[in-house]
Formats: structure tokens, C-alpha cells, sequence
């Protein structure tokens, strides 16, 4: 099955409620990418900062709101989150991590785990509360490539960049061989919207816009499975959703099989190249 384009949400769609879209989107180009809640008032910035915010809103272009649940970011992982820990295997990357919960409850698990986030302030707060984190886009060079156990993708941070199939891609280019991405998607299951969104708070303070997506369970059974993986599982815990999707260690050893034939034939060709007059 192939997953359906993500679309744009449209003008009309009521406030509060699930959007979806009647237009194809192109993806966006990652130097298009803002951090998520950054620039304007700051409203992640402060939050980090240990100001008491309750709650954030994603802002779609149209005006509609999303509330999130932002309070539960700067807390210890709860019932819901263990869940997902109670899947994962380390090594295990956690993709956008914020300040660090789901690190520092896979550490009390002795689960081997480190965490990314390109907001400075994220990554320095996981660290002060002894995670093990680097600022580092997904989409950069990581370590580990191609040997985590598990990825995880917590909080919809599928949305990351506004283009979750291209995310997806690198998780599975992360993954070893039967290693699995975790990622928490939209209850509504046929979701599948991509806008330029804003970040506000209980204050009304407002961030810069940034790319962003949303997509319920069974779009993102779809786009795994484009990108290589198979979904596993799919539950939901407090009302939260969650699908497991794992990489093919077959498919693993033919790529490492591949890299293996290319390295040889470039180390001859160069072996070559030095032996001729």
C-alpha cells in the first residue's frame, strides 16, 4: 500500500478540529526548516526555561489550533511514554528529544540511549539532568549509522520538517537490521496534513513559522512501509497512539553487502590507478 500525499490544510476546516487537505503539498527543502517554536516569542524557549506553561498550541496557517500537551515534555515519563520503552531495545536514538524525559527513563532502565535536538536549549537542559544528548539534526551525520536497535520518534515529531516520509526514510537508513522506529502518531488514523505552523502559548506569545506534519496511525503504516519498514504493532496508552515498525534484516545485509562490493571496488580501482606508469 502506498501512502497517500500529505496535504496542506484547508482554509476551511473548522477550529479544534482534525484537518485534512484537498491539495497536494510539495515537500519542503530542508533549508526551509525552522526549529520547532523558535524566533518571535520564544514560547519552547521559555518553556525550557522553566517558566509554567501548561500547555501549547500548533497554529496551522489557516488559524486553527492543536493543543499540546507541552507540560508533559518537561516531566518524568509517564505511563503512556513507558509503554514505548517497554518495546524499545538499545542502542536507542531519541529524535528530537527535548529536555530529556524519555532519556533519562531508559537510562533507569540501563537501556543505552542518546538523545538529539537542533533547539540548543533542549539539549543543554537534557544534559544538565545527566542524558547523554548532542545538538544535531536528524538529517545530519550521526554516530552509530545503520547500527541503532531502536529510533524513536515521541511527541509527533513524525511532523519534523514537514516531511514525514523523508524522515522515515533516514530512520530506517539508522537502523541495524530488525532495529525499529517508535513513533507516537494522531489518534485520527486517516490524518495527513502538512502546513506551516506556529507555536503559541498560554500567554499568547507566538513563534516563527516552521514546517510541520501530522499524520494518524494508518497514513503512517503507509509511509513505513514506503520507506522499508513493516509495521508491527500499532496500541494506544492515555489516549495516546503509538505504531512499531521494523527494518528487514535482510534488507540490512544487502545493503551492508552493497557498501562492502563498493568499498572493495573503489579500494582496487585505486590500487589500480597507482600501480600504472
Amino acid at each position: 500500500m502506498s501512502a497517500p500525499p500529505l496535504r496542506p490544510a484547508p482554509a476551511s476546516t473548522g477550529p479544534g478540529a482534525p484537518t485534512r487537505a484537498t491539495e497536494a503539498a510539495p515537500p519542503f527543502a530542508q533549508s526551509e526548516v525552522v526549529a520547532f517554536g523558535a524566533g518571535r516569542g520564544e514560547p519552547y524557549v521559555r518553556l525550557l526555561a522553566g517558566q509554567d506553561i501548561a500547555t501549547l498550541s500548533l497554529r496551522g496557517a489557516d488559524g486553527t489550533s492543536h493543543r499540546l500537551d507541552a507540560g508533559s515534555w518537561v516531566r518524568p515519563a509517564g505511563d503512556a511514554d513507558l509503554t514505548v520503552l517497554d518495546r524499545a531495545h538499545g542502542p536507542m536514538l531519541d529524535v528530537g528529544c527535548g529536555p530529556g524525559r524519555m532519556l533519562h527513563a531508559a537510562d533507569a532502565r540501563s537501556v543505552p540511549a542518546l538523545g538529539i535536538d537542533v533547539m540548543p536549549h533542549a539539549v543543554e537542559r537534557a544534559r544538565r539532568a545527566g542524558g547523554l544528548a548532542l545538538r544535531r539534526s536528524v538529517f545530519d551525520r550521526l554516530p552509530l549509522e545503520g547500527r541503532w536497535q531502536s529510533v524513536l520518534l515521541m511527541d509527533g515529531n513524525i511532523g519534523i520538517g514537514g516531511d514525514p516520509a523523508a524522515l522515515l526514510r533516514r530512520c530506517a537508513e539508522l537502523l541495524t537490521g530488525g532495529g525499529q522506529v517508535l513513533v507516537e502518531v494522531d489518534a485520527d488514523p486517516d490524518l495527513a496534513m502538512v502546513d506551516h505552523c506556529t507555536l503559541v502559548d498560554d500567554g499568547g506569545r507566538e513563534s516563527s513559522p516552521f514546517p510541520w506534519a501530522r499524520v494518524g496511525w494508518s497514513v503512517a503504516v503507509a509511509l513505513a512501509a514506503d520507506a522499508g519498514l513493516a509495521v508491527a504493532e500499532h496500541w494506544d496508552a492515555a489516549g495516546r497512539h503509538f505504531v512499531r515498525a521494523a527494518r528487514s534484516a535482510r534488507r540490512s545485509a544487502v545493503r551492508e553487502t552493497r557498501r562492502a562490493i563498493a568499498a572493495t571496488t573503489s579500494s582496487t580501482a585505486q590500487m589500480t590507478a597507482s600501480a600504472m606508469p
